[in-house]
Parts: structure tokens; C-alpha cells; sequence
């Protein structure tokens, strides 16, 4: 991030050794004078995004009335969001200060992995959260006897062990790869299509693999998704009263609105092949999810959810005493 490896491969006046193994990972920017108030900025941005996720997770926690399905996959969501921000910017922050911008070889590969295994999570636990919104919205009766806690924990439990074994093909195919051309990664991160495009081996198989994948679970969480809002939206259209549709549709904007920032990003990205890749457009796509979408996840869902708002009004007047 704000670093090129002409300027990063010295410091303190010595040149750092470069084995080979290593990659040099380019960042957004060649101006010096950025360089610090960008480590001011992801800071705080890190900041933000772990303090207001664990908020919601603690205040989640902590509250009793808040212990239904709805909230067991927000403090899951949370969760994630902590995990997937902390596998890139901590490493940014690094580059950044110290002025150091390699990345060693499994440092790479593992940093990719659990990105990826985080953003396939994420969405298929959207999926399951636009499932529930469905059921309590149009078949409120049977709600609790469709979407227990226990099939709550069970879909967010799925989510994770499905994100951690998607991209585990991935990281096992472009570990063999070659990399005899280039090591310098024109990304911000260790991502598929920037790692891909340096590779001088044989790519074919791990794009189609990538494509086919990300196109099976995107596309399946995705129609699940729409399918879920068709239905919500059409019932609430029916409820006569404004107040009525007002009440029904708060109940699912937050997440609404969730689901439009990630899945645009997200398919924008990984739905098409590594030739159609432009680093400039594709790193701040990248930082739309990377960093925007974790900072925005608790703030929709802290101003625009009131159960959240009394929550953390409560524990707010009780930590006062």
C-alpha cells in the first residue's frame, strides 16, 4: 500500500535480500507523501471494524432477548468480518510502517486462503439470513418451529466449514504454480487474479476451478437470496396498513442493504476471467469489501436495527453504575 519495491527494498540504508520465494506486493499508490496518512487511515478503518464488530458480537452476548436466529447469524457475520479484515490490514499497516513490502511465499498463500474462505462464508451466511427474513416475514406462525436455534446454529456452523474447505483447492493448486517471471504482486493483498497473472505456468485449470466454483456457490447463495426477497417483498406489498409495510421491511433492510454492497462487489470481481483484469479499478472494487463492507456491516445494523439500539442503550445505562 503507497509502496513499489525500488523504494521498499532498502532500509536503513541496507538492501533486503529477495530469495525468490518471496512476493513483492505493489500497493495502490507510488506517492511517498501518502504513506503515512494512509497508515493513519487503515488504522483507524481497523479500528472501526473491530471495535464495532465485537460491540455487536459482546452486546449479542450479553442479552438474553437478543438470543433468536436473527441474531446468532449477525454475531456469526461479525465474527467474520473481524477474521477476513484481519487476515489483509494488519500486514498493510506493517508495509506501511516499516516501509517493508514483501510477503513470503505460504505468507502469501495462507493470507489468500483465509480471505477467500472468509468472503465464501459471508456469503452463504447472507444467504441463510435472507432465508430467515423469508420465514419470519411470510410464514411468521411457523417461524419458530422452521428456524430454531439449533437450525439457526447449524446454517451458520455450515457456512463455516463450507468457507474453509472452498478455497482450499485453490491455495493447493496455486501453491504448485510457477513463478519464474515475476513476484511482484499488483495488488494490495495476496489475491487469485493478481497471483494468477504473474504465474508463467499453465493457469488454465485453476481459473476454470475458480470460476466454477465461485460462479456455483455465488450463484446458488445468490438465487436463494433473490428468491427470498421476491417473497418477502411481494408479502409485504400485500399488508394493507403503510405502517404495517414499514414495520415488516425494517425487519430486513438492514441486511438488505448489506446483501447489495458485498454481492455487487464480489461478483464485479471474481464472475469473469483473469484477461478482463485492471489492477487500478480492481484494487478499489477490492477495498469496497475488504474494508468497506466490515466498517458498514455494524453501523447498518446498529442504526437501522431498534432491537440493537435499545440493546446497546441498556448496557450502556448499566455500565454506568
Amino acid at each position: 500500500m503507497f509502496l513499489f519495491p525500488d523504494r521498499l527494498l532498502y532500509q536503513n540504508g541496507s538492501s533486503l535480500s529477495f530469495n525468490g520465494t518471496d512476493f513483492i506486493i505493489e500497493g495502490l499508490s507510488d506517492a511517498p507523501e501518502l504513506q503515512y496518512p494512509g497508515f493513519i487511515i487503515f488504522l483507524f478503518t481497523y479500528l472501526v471494524i473491530i471495535l464495532g464488530n465485537a460491540s455487536i458480537f459482546g452486546v449479542i452476548c450479553l442479552n438474553s432477548h437478543l438470543h433468536t436466529p436473527m441474531y446468532i447469524f449477525l454475531m456469526n457475520l461479525s465474527i467474520i468480518d473481524i477474521v477476513y479484515t484481519s487476515s489483509i490490514l494488519p500486514k498493510l499497516l506493517s508495509m506501511l510502517i516499516t516501509k517493508v513490502n514483501t510477503i513470503s511465499f505460504w505468507g502469501c498463500i495462507y493470507q489468500m486462503y483465509f480471505f477467500l474462505a472468509m468472503a465464501c462464508a459471508e456469503v452463504l451466511l447472507l444467504a441463510a439470513m435472507a432465508y430467515d427474513r423469508y420465514l419470519a416475514i411470510c410464514h411468521p406462525l411457523h417461524y419458530v418451529a422452521l428456524m430454531s436455534l439449533r437450525q439457526s446454529a447449524g446454517l451458520a456452523m455450515s457456512a463455516w466449514i463450507i468457507g474453509f474447505l472452498d478455497p482450499s483447492g485453490h491455495a493447493v493448486l496455486i501453491s504448485r504454480l510457477s513463478f519464474c517471471a515475476s513476484h511482484l504482486i499488483d495488488h494490495f493483498f495476496c489475491d487469485v487474479i493478481p497471483l494468477l497473472k504473474i504465474s508463467c505456468s499453465d493457469t488454465s485449470e485453476v481459473e476454470l476451478i475458480n470460476f466454477l466454483e465461485g460462479s456455483l456457490i455465488l450463484s446458488s447463495a445468490f438465487v436463494l437470496t433473490l428468491v427470498s426477497y421476491i417473497f418477502i417483498i411481494s408479502t409485504i406489498m400485500k399488508i394493507k396498513s403503510a405502517e404495517g409495510r414499514r414495520k415488516a421491511f425494517s425487519t430486513c433492510s438492514s441486511h438488505l442493504t448489506c446483501v447489495i454492497i458485498f454481492y455487487g462487489t464480489m461478483i464485479c470481481l471474481y464472475m469473469r476471467p483473469t484477461t478482463s483484469y485492471t489492477p487500478q479499478k480492481d484494487k478499489f472494487v477490492s477495498l469496497l469489501y475488504a474494508v468497506t463492507v466490515p466498517v458498514l456491516n455494524p453501523v447498518i445494523y446498529s442504526l437501522k436495527n431498534q432491537e440493537i439500539k435499545r440493546a446497546f442503550r441498556t448496557f450502556k445505562s448499566k455500565s454506568a453504575y
